[in-house]
């Protein structure tokens, strides 16, 4: 009994560690973004005394640049031992989840279905439709996401409309199911 909870502390200890690392990284990307910001309004407030009084020139169009598309971050999700479980590839509002080539999860193993699908990703798809429903949410805003297997064998979790809070949040359920099923198929 003592050892399961120390066990469970352990994993908790993990989760907000690993919670901090991400918090952190934010807090760094922010800084970075704020410290760009700085430097425009620094540049954009001072201007030479000769661009204040000189005449202004004819419009100059520029040329019209296509839209970059999304960047792609992948995110290794490892278990306490360092070891490679899945990648998690976020491009836009979409994740997908793609185990390692080595590992294979059988979507009937526990915690998948009971915790990660029915309480994490379904809950999530609900609150959604429920938010459609009465007007506050378009249908194609909503979350979605399917689950490919070979088989039994989880092949991709495709998540569609993440929200940055909800990536967080997937991203630990994730990681944690599949460091469960992974413990369990190695038993």
């Amino acid at each position: 009994m003592e050892e399961e909870k120390l066990r469970r502390i352990a994993e908790l200890r993990e989760i907000l560690e690993e919670r901090i690392r991400s918090l952190e990284g934010e807090i760094e990307g922010l800084r970075t973004l704020l410290e760009f910001v700085n430097e425009i309004l620094l540049e954009v407030s001072f201007k030479r005394a000769e661009e204040m009084v000189a005449p202004p020139k004819a419009a100059e169009v520029a040329p019209v640049q296509p839209p970059s598309p999304p960047q792609v971050k992948a995110i290794p999700l490892k278990t306490g031992g360092g070891e490679n479980l899945a990648n998690i590839y976020i491009e836009g509002r979409n994740m997908r989840v793609i185990p390692e080539a080595d590992k294979k999860f059988d979507v009937g193993t526990p915690p998948f279905k009971a915790f990660l699908v029915d309480k994490v990703l379904m809950r999530m798809h609900e609150v959604d439709q429920e938010a459609v429903r009465k007007g506050e949410l378009m249908p194609d805003e909503a979350l979605s996401f399917d689950i490919k297997t070979d088989g039994n064998i989880l092949r991709e979790i495709l998540v569609r409309n993440i929200t940055p809070q909800r990536e967080r949040e997937l991203r630990s359920a994730i990681r944690w199911t599949l460091e469960k099923m992974y413990e369990k198929t190695r038993a």
